[in-house]
């Protein structure tokens, strides 16, 4: 018992200590893909060799090859992130009129569990797949609060914590709790208002950012294909070398400061 007790402790410790970074595992079930990881892994390895046998088949400078390799690798994963990316903005513009329907459910004098129920009838995926899996955990005897947590995990939303939060608060204090997720739904609205009115008025910024960051690789692919002996100095010399490193490197922080003024968080 000392022992089990001990290494109960042990791990307790070393999960506060440890930092929760994004898991493959939780990075595919917060983008609803039913597709293994060793399954997208290997289509990536499967692309990668195509891509690989593409430049050199093509004859491409042989430092392009492992590049385009790497690319066509990246490309499942960045579908992945992709679908992962709409899926969370789906659910956080479908988050306000949930909350309103489970708020309706309460005043009509159903319980919470009933409203989370609603949701999952009433409303399109994905926030009704998440609000459904709430309601059959309670349903199998997992405490409501627990599955509002689990929820929580899979969905890292800062408003729906907001949620979770009220209704911990509520069930061990008391109170309204449909004017809380009134009120919680309105400030999620009026926070997605003032957001697209900062995005109208970044517009220009974001827009003339993508265009310098592109322009450079743009305007390389095409002395690669008119002119290519212009540009051989840049991989043949060291010069070039350093001076290709340095353009990288500026290109890279140019785009990281343009991305910290554009995006301004509401």
């Amino acid at each position: 018992l000392r022992k089990q007790a001990f290494e109960s402790d042990k791990k307790n410790f070393l999960e506060t200590i440890t930092p929760k970074f994004l898991t493959p595992q939780k990075l595919f079930e917060q983008a609803d893909c039913h597709i293994k990881p060793s399954t997208l892994f290997g289509i990536g390895l499967l692309l990668a060799l195509l891509g690989a046998t593409a430049g050199i088949l093509l004859k491409a400078p042989l430092y392009l090859v492992p590049f385009n390799a790497l690319l066509m690798f990246s490309l499942p994963w960045i579908w992945l992130w992709n679908k992962r990316r709409v899926r969370l903005s789906k659910f956080a513009a479908q988050l306000p009129d949930a909350l309103e329907l489970v708020a309706r459910a309460l005043r009509a004098g159903h319980s919470l569990g009933a409203g989370m129920h609603v949701v999952a009838e009433e409303m399109p995926s994905p926030i009704a797949d998440e609000f459904g899996r709430v309601f059959e955990e309670q349903n199998l005897g997992i405490p409501i609060e627990d599955a509002l947590r689990s929820m929580c995990e899979r969905v890292p939303n800062l408003d729906l914590r907001f949620f979770v939060t009220s209704v911990a608060i509520q069930r061990q204090t008391g109170g309204d709790l449909a004017e809380i997720l009134d009120k919680i739904g309105y400030v999620i609205r009026e926070r997605f208002r003032i957001l697209g009115q900062v995005k109208a008025l970044t517009g220009e910024g974001r827009l003339s950012g993508v265009v310098l960051i592109a322009l450079p690789f743009a305007l390389f692919g095409f002395m690669l294909n008119s002119k290519p002996d212009y540009i051989e100095p840049l991989w043949t010399t060291d010069l070039g070398k350093k001076m290709s490193f340095a353009a990288l490197v500026a290109q890279i922080i140019g785009a990281l400061v343009i991305r910290k003024i554009v995006n301004i968080k509401v």
